[in-house]
């Protein structure tokens, strides 16, 4: 449930520029995806930790990678700051953020999916 919520969270992140386009609740979902904006190398940090977490208790599924790449992505900041990988992790980041509204929009579908 935990990474479901997670996934919500981090969808909402990435499609902070194309929520508007939902017709009936698209500016509320954009200034609630805003607020957590401010927050988003916090929310990649803790995506991150969880979805490697949820892998060691022996759950390993598309859910939990995605959300490692979701985390990585919104942590991008945070993580290039590591002496062994963040160079690397960069790297990746910056392949992805190419389809950060694909990435967001599974995210997100999986999420909802996850709590449901």
């Amino acid at each position: 449930m935990l990474v479901g919520l997670m996934l919500v969270v981090c969808g909402l992140v990435l499609l902070t520029g194309s929520l508007y386009l939902i017709p009936a609740m698209g500016k509320h979902l954009e200034k609630l995806a805003k607020f957590l904006g401010g927050f988003q190398g916090l929310i990649g940090v803790i995506a991150v930790i969880l979805a490697i977490w949820d892998m060691i208790d022996g759950s390993v599924g598309l859910a939990n990678i995605v959300l490692l790449l979701v985390g990585l992505m919104l942590a991008a900041s945070i993580m290039s700051a590591l002496p062994a990988v963040g160079k690397y992790i960069a790297k990746l980041t910056k392949a992805l953020g190419a389809f950060q509204i694909i990435v967001g929009i599974i995210a997100l579908i999986l999420g909802i999916l996850e709590l449901v």
